[in-house]
């Protein structure tokens, strides 16, 4: 069992969480420039819908494989080591991409091969800095739901500002200096990571975990679906979001880079588009953080995800202008940004500190597991039906899988709050925890 939890926190010290923070941000930022360049270079240097939504599959993909099996890993290598080497890797990965594109040297699968590294190496760091947050507030002397809000917080305002920086300079300098410039975040993520967080057991490798073998890898990853399966409002939590992240993942990298560049004013205002969201984002995350206990959890997070996701679908498709679009990814995320307090909370409340990493691997895998297929679809989509019909086809489903907390009475236990489990119980599914939406706009 780790350790990182006694011995370390009779003096606060907020150094760790600031530098986590702080590296979660960077690396956020730099993601948002990854989510508007890439595609845009794919458009630009190939003028393809289809092979945008190719390069989606292949940098999703790996992303679905590294959280099925990492968390058992990540215990493992320790936290800290895993978030450095993730970053160093993704740092690399994105950089080949304009260096080899100047040498005149990348050709279309290098491409696809790099952004699957990014995509491989990219998951496990997240999941590292996110399970370390409980740990680090309490050597920080902070409670859980402060920590849990400036951590979203924070990654909301970077993915603002990441976007709007990414149209600007890809409008004044092109694509290619907008992927040098994410590589260098993820290199600094690294350093904050590797320099700032020292003397916290959690994020060292665990000494008192049994020899490595397969058979104890393959029960340390049985314990964390185990602990998934055996929850129905997990359950109910991962599906849905399964399909919001896997047509948010075609809206990203396909729908709304064409919508823009055929009907809109280009990559600036791609930029400005997804910089509003993520600036609604920011102010939901806050406004729920002051205000958001007073009201259901259930009743928030039921109205709140039917209206962040499938408006902008439609106003998209049946608009041919930036303002209401603006406008309704800006309410949109606001709406947005109340779900992952929520999630987040009830995720650290309820899911044993021993098996935090390999059921946050267990929960990042069912929740991005449809991203590969969405982007993919909606490349297809756009060359079978036009880029109006793929938009109202993937909203659809959007809405769809949004009634769900309406629906289903697996989402009752959301309702209020239950006691956290002590980590020194016994490891069993228990009251069931909730979900994030890793990597959505949503999240």
């Amino acid at each position: 069992m780790d350790g990182g939890r006694h011995g370390e926190e009779h003096t606060p010290h907020r150094t760790p969480l600031v530098a986590v923070l702080a590296a979660n941000s960077i690396s956020t930022a730099g993601t948002s420039l990854t989510l508007i360049g890439v595609p845009w270079f794919v458009l630009e240097t190939t003028g393809s819908a289809g092979k945008a939504g190719v390069v989606a599959f292949c940098a999703t993909l790996p992303i679905v494989v590294a959280a099925l099996v990492g968390g058992p890993v990540i215990d493992r290598l320790g936290r800290r080591r895993v978030a450095v080497a993730s970053d160093a890797v993704c740092a690399a990965a994105v950089a080949a991409v304009p260096l080899l594109h100047h040498a005149g040297a990348l050709h279309f699968w290098m491409l696809c091969a790099l952004m699957a590294v990014n995509g491989l190496a990219h998951t496990p760091g997240n999941t590292a800095r996110y399970v370390l947050v409980p740990d680090l507030a309490e050597h920080a002397g902070t409670t859980l739901a402060r920590a849990a809000s400036l951590f979203d917080a924070v990654s909301r305002g970077a993915r603002m500002v990441g976007a709007a920086l990414a149209g600007v300079l890809i409008a004044v300098v092109g694509a290619e200096t907008v992927l040098l410039l994410d590589a260098a975040t993820f290199a600094l993520s690294a350093l904050l990571v590797a320099g700032g967080v020292r003397g916290i057991r959690a994020a060292e490798p665990r000494k008192a975990a049994a020899p490595v073998s397969l058979r104890t890898y393959r029960a340390e990853l049985r314990e964390g679906y185990a602990y998934l399966l055996g929850n129905r409002l997990l359950l109910a939590v991962v599906v849905m979001v399964m399909f919001m992240n896997g047509t948010d993942q075609g809206w990203n990298a396909v729908l709304l880079p064409v919508h823009a560049e055929g009907e809109l004013g280009g990559a600036t205002d791609l930029g400005l588009l997804t910089a509003l969201f993520g600036a609604g984002g920011l102010t939901g995350a806050l406004l729920y953080g002051a205000v958001g206990h007073r009201f259901s959890r259930r009743t928030v997070f039921a109205v709140c995800v039917v209206l962040c996701g499938a408006p902008r679908f439609a106003v998209a498709a049946l608009t041919g202008t930036t303002l209401p679009l603006a406008v309704t990814m800006a309410l949109g995320g606001v709406a947005g940004g109340m779900l992952n307090p929520i999630l987040t909370t009830v995720t650290y409340e309820r899911v044993p500190e021993e098996l935090r990493s390999r059921v946050s691997g267990a929960l990042t895998a069912g929740c991005e597991l449809a991203m590969p297929v969405g982007g993919l679809a909606a490349g297809l989509l756009v060359e079978g039906m036009g880029a109006t019909g793929a938009l109202l086809a993937m909203g659809g489903v959007y809405f769809l899988a949004t009634l769900s907390p309406l629906v289903f009475p697996a989402w009752r236990g959301m309702g209020s709050p239950e006691p956290s489990v002590s980590s020194s119980e016994p490891c069993r599914p228990g009251p069931a925890p909730a979900a994030r939406t890793p990597r959505s706009p949503v999240s």
